[in-house]
């Protein structure tokens, strides 16, 4: 049976607008995947849309009830990259956009992936969020939509995709290089655990 304390947790941290809104955008991936392997382009971009309106309304509403919470913090991200993987899936596998350009981004990830037991052996579950990270999610969830864009308004399309390409080669290029900036704060990190566990081994002898 679960306690008020629980009870008052569970309400706080996991039940509350923002979060829901969070799990809605989440929701509505594989509707917007559907829609983009079935090339209905426009109903595709209105899901992103809603979900860049439930983006912003969850980040909004987070700081204005107060109702900021770790969880909120590890769905907002997991959104973005849920989005960024099903438009490239669709686009390599309906032949918009090249299977190379989907295997860079999943490659980075997988390698953040692989990271994550050697951050935990440090003691810490993430890394600092870094602005590079936030520029290159920015940039991607701005190239794919002009991508879609491109195939809808073929007239404007001479405009469009090459600014589309634009953001995605900055964005996968920005997306590497984040990457590369938490790879280097783990070994940071590593070396100070090394370096305060030859600290207190010195004391030890000391004593």
């Amino acid at each position: 049976m679960t306690s008020g304390k629980e009870a008052g947790f569970l309400k706080g941290e996991v039940l509350n607008i923002p979060n829901f809104l969070s799990f809605l955008r989440i929701a509505l991936v594989p509707v917007f995947l559907w829609f983009l392997l079935e090339e209905m382009f426009v109903s595709a971009i209105t899901v992103l849309a809603v979900a860049g309106l439930t983006d912003f309304l969850d980040g909004y509403l987070a700081r204005k009830l107060n109702q900021t919470t770790k969880l909120g913090k590890l769905l907002d991200p997991v959104a973005d990259r849920l989005y960024i993987f099903a438009t490239l899936l669709a686009l390599s596998a309906t032949g918009y956009v090249p299977w190379w350009l989907a295997g860079l981004v999943i490659l980075r990830d997988l390698l953040m992936l692989i990271s994550l037991p050697v951050l935990a052996s440090v003691g810490h579950r993430t890394l600092p969020v870094h602005y590079l990270g936030k520029a290159s999610t920015f940039a991607l969830l701005y190239a794919f939509p002009l991508l879609l864009m491109g195939k809808i308004f073929t007239e404007a399309a001479f405009i469009i995709t090459p600014l589309a390409w634009a953001f995605a080669l900055w964005g996968v290029a920005l997306y590497w290089w984040s990457g590369f900036v938490y790879l280097w704060q783990l070994v940071l990190l590593i070396r100070e655990q090394r370096q305060e566990s030859t600290n207190v081994n010195v004391s030890k002898k000391g004593v």
